[in-house]
């Protein structure tokens, strides 16, 4: 029950601009935290006039679309994607979210792993696997090219379309640096590599490593563990489920 947790009043960086963030904020208030909404990265559609032709044209060939993020759902659909269009394309997806972002758009995804990793989606996608199916995949211009390689091994034919860009907003920068300064973050929450990656950028410019010391840092999963044991950052905690709740009750059992 979400009784049994507690965040204490302690402040926590919630690293998603306004659009993304108010399901996480909303989460760590409802657990007893205080949400500092420092976006740590944001997106933007590719700004090529073009990827709308070449999707349309070429989308009632695909046997499969997969769909790794919510973030991904929106921006396909925001080049003016009929979802009409889509009616005998079969379409997996990884994680909650991006389920979610589908069924709001009248769409029921036929695949979704167990685990939200790419390496168990390709461990259980390839029980619908079929040599030469087509697959569409979506993607930002940051994302891992697992899946689509993994699959590319198995003789499928694999398009992957970059219809977004991740970018770390500049007025993040100052308002990082003025927090850390003051040492108003207690808990640093990160939810993918590219949040470790701009939030070490202005620690390292800064030279602020020793401000983040007595902070509790608790990240999504294993791919962003990674990246922050690569730069040296100390992680308390990280879920055996990789979603936002239980990345956060993960940390308050360290509190």
């Amino acid at each position: 029950m979400i009784s049994d947790y507690s965040l204490k009043g302690k402040n926590v960086l919630v690293p998603r601009g306004k659009k993304h963030a108010k399901n996480f904020s909303d989460l760590v208030k409802t657990y007893g935290g205080v949400p500092i909404e420092i976006p740590l990265i944001a997106f933007r559609p590719v700004n090529s006039p073009n990827i709308r032709k070449v999707i349309l044209e070429k989308l009632h060939t695909y046997d499969w679309i997969i769909f790794t993020s919510n973030v991904t759902v929106e921006t396909f659909f925001s080049f003016g994607i009929n979802t009409d269009s889509l009616s005998q394309i079969k379409i997996a997806t990884i994680g909650e979210k991006t389920e979610e972002a589908l069924l709001r758009k009248g769409i029921k995804p036929v695949f979704r792993p167990k685990e939200y990793l790419a390496e168990a989606f390709v461990e259980e996608f390839l029980s619908f696997f079929q040599p030469g199916m087509k697959v569409l995949i979506p993607k930002g211009n940051l994302a891992r090219e697992y899946i689509s390689s993994s699959l590319e091994a198995q003789g499928a034919n694999v398009d992957e379309i970059v219809i977004y860009e991740t970018f770390f907003p500049e007025t993040s920068r100052e308002k990082l640096v003025t927090m850390l300064k003051e040492k108003q973050l207690h808990i640093l929450t990160f939810t993918s590599p590219s949040t470790v990656d701009h939030f070490m950028q202005v620690v390292k410019e800064h030279r602020l490593e020793h401000l983040i010391d007595d902070c509790l840092a608790t990240c999504i999963g294993p791919i962003t563990l990674e990246r922050a044991k690569a730069f040296g950052l100390k992680i308390d905690a990280m879920p055996d489920t990789y979603t936002i709740d239980h990345m956060l009750k993960s940390i308050m059992e360290k509190i």
